[in-house]
């Protein structure tokens, strides 16, 4: 079972599997999917400045307040809760009004900076008031301020996001069919953003039951609605246990409902829902399984082949990656051909998973116009996409095994691809700065020094001055790669090195 350890890296580069190990595989590959689209494509976490409701009485261009001092921010949020404090203990006349005047003013203050006082909200206790403000039978402007107050607290960091603990349960609730839009699509983004802290949160959302009500706000077609259920979703079910996503694809009508969502031509409805085919298709055999007997794949294709959006193609790509390998090679073939940089690098990113799968698929690959295209790049494109294109070509060059065994070589490919002049590359991955990647040139370094027929291998790594870039590792402060070049060094160029042993 993989553990969070495993979401520091990418994919295990010369190891594959097959079986259980390439459920896990998936399954890490979900967890790095879920980091990266947190730090780049869509944050997993979403500050609210205009409701579900439609309210923009907060403009992001005029009040945002970029420039305003943060501890003026801080004074007001202070005040504000100061104010709904007395407005939650007021029973007088007008006593809603006030209560919602005073959420409204810590709304807007929560929403007007790029760094709101959240810190100081929380030291004011604006929790208790808020989950106060929860309670049933409140009206419905109330619980949608609470709730929003709550979407953005939980937008903060871990500490501040785990402050909503005793604010889950109603937020939940509020998910039901008997709320009102606005208030539940508000509660739900609310707990995608809970959900997106980790694993730790997630895991108590699942276990106070948040999934099938959520599940279910994705089976209406109400686009803005379906849109934030669909994102908390992906956020609830990202890994690495697959029982949230097995749970999900097995709620009644979802199925129906992601092949409605991906069919429409509401661009931003269609990429919420195919991240959530993503992390579906990377977590449960179970989903791969129900998915690949409905239409999706074609929804999929059709989308691929008519959309011009970036953010839908990733999950579109990545999609078809995990359900089908065996089809999707020549799309991810054009997609290296295409001058958008970002497109290029998923396609390798998805080919570089599909290598890390059976035989079949790496034949499928090695055998495929993407080879030559793969191993210019190497050699020609910026840094991120040589990385990626690296794990393919990598991969390529060795065979599932099982656990924690030295992976076997696919001998075939690797005599061909250093034929092929692709060492140079994977050397240069090891002189640069990126841990990640010199730990994947290594490892290459490895297959070579050990793989090459006749003993060839290191007499090719020191024609390409292998030997001195590992040699820059011999004080190096990571351990690791300290370890494994010292190791490499000292296995493969020792005294005996260069020496004729055949020679009495």
């Amino acid at each position: 079972m993989a553990d969070d350890g495993l979401a520091h890296h990418r994919r295990d580069p010369i190891k594959s599997s097959v079986g259980n190990v390439a459920a896990q595989r998936r399954r890490q590959n979900a967890v790095t999917v879920g980091k990266e689209r947190r730090e780049s494509l869509v944050r997993a976490k979403r500050l609210c400045r205009v409701g579900t409701s439609g309210d923009s009485e907060v403009s992001i261009d005029n009040d945002m307040m970029i420039d305003e001092e943060q501890s003026i921010l801080e004074t007001q949020a202070s005040s504000a809760v100061e104010e709904l404090k007395s407005a939650v203990v007021y029973q007088g006349k007008g006593a809603m009004q006030k209560r919602v005047s005073a959420l409204r003013e810590l709304r807007r203050i929560l929403s007007r900076s790029e760094f709101p006082p959240i810190e100081t909200s929380l030291k004011a206790g604006a929790i208790s008031f808020l989950v106060q403000c929860l309670s049933f039978g409140s009206p419905d402007e109330q619980l949608l301020e609470a709730a929003w107050c709550l979407t953005n607290i939980a937008a903060g960091k871990q500490e501040e996001t785990k402050a909503l603990l005793p604010a889950l349960p109603l937020l939940i609730a509020h998910l039901g069919e008997k709320s009102s839009l606005p208030v539940a699509e508000q509660c739900a983004w609310a707990l995608g953003n809970v959900a997106g802290e980790g694993d730790e949160l997630r895991n108590i959302l699942l276990s106070q039951g948040a999934l099938p009500p959520l599940a279910r706000m994705m089976l209406p077609n109400k686009g803005s609605t379906v849109r934030t259920a669909a994102w908390a979703l992906s956020n609830l079910i990202k890994g690495p246990d697959p029982k949230a996503a097995t749970e999900l694809i097995r709620v009644d009508g979802v199925v129906e409902a992601i092949l409605r969502h991906l069919k429409k031509a509401d661009e931003e409805l269609a990429t919420e829902v195919a991240w959530v085919v993503v992390y579906l298709s990377a977590l449960s055999n179970i989903a791969i399984s129900i998915l690949v007997k409905s239409d999706v794949l074609q929804l999929l294709v059709e989308r691929l082949a008519t959309s011009n959006s970036l953010q839908l193609l990733i999950p579109v790509l990545r999609s078809l990656g995990n359900l089908m390998a065996d089809k999707v090679i020549e799309v991810l073939v054009k997609c290296l051909k295409s001058e958008h940089r970002v497109l290029k690098k998923e396609a390798a990113w998805v080919l570089s998973n599909i290598a890390a799968g059976s035989v079949e698929h790496k034949q499928l690959i090695y055998s495929s116009k993407a080879l030559a295209l793969l191993l210019r790049l190497l050699s020609t494109a910026p840094f991120d996409i040589r990385k990626e294109v690296a794990y393919v070509l990598g991969n390529l060059c060795v065979a599932p095994t099982q656990g924690d065994a030295k992976p076997n070589l696919i001998q075939e490919h690797l005599v061909s691809l250093i034929g092929k002049g692709c060492l140079p590359g994977f050397i240069d991955l090891v002189r640069s700065a990126d841990p990640e990647a010199a730990r994947l040139g290594l490892q290459f370094m490895e297959l070579v020094l050990r793989g090459m027929p006749n003993g060839e291998g290191p007499k090719l790594v020191e024609l390409e001055d292998g030997i001195d870039a590992m040699e820059r590792f011999q004080f190096h402060e990571n351990e690791d790669l300290r370890n494994m070049a010292n190791g490499l060094v000292d296995k493969y160029f020792g005294e005996d090195y260069g020496l004729d042993v055949s020679t009495e």
